[in-house]
């Protein structure tokens, strides 16, 4: 069996829904693995996603390929931004409800 893998998140996030349940920006998914956008465009393999973003303000976590797409998107015209949304979050399947199995508990000190 192998070592659960460790995930850093702020202390502020909210916990993670039940699986189904609509997402709350708990982050979990996307701390976990990056999904197959962010592997697509972002071309990243492996551990959290590079546009997993925090937003301090809101106490969640939100997509920053959906927030700020031409901070990840350098080359994605203004014009085909609003496009580029709607695509993603059809695609993510974003409001479907957290799709993420993945069980998450907060570290214990000794």
């Amino acid at each position: 069996m192998s070592a659960p893998q460790r995930i850093w998140l702020a202390r502020a996030a909210p916990a993670k829904p039940a699986l189904g349940a609509a997402c709350n920006g708990c982050g979990v998914c996307c701390a976990a693995a990056p999904c197959p956008l962010s592997t697509l465009l972002l071309r990243h393999r492996g551990s959290a996603c590079p546009a997993l973003h925090w937003q301090a303000a809101a106490a969640r976590y939100h997509c920053g390929l959906l927030a700020a797409p031409t901070h990840y998107l350098r080359w994605l015209p203004a014009v085909a931004v609003p496009l580029f949304a709607r695509l993603a979050r059809r695609y993510l399947a974003i409001g479907a409800g957290c799709d993420s199995d993945t069980s998450a508990e907060p570290e214990t000190t000794p």
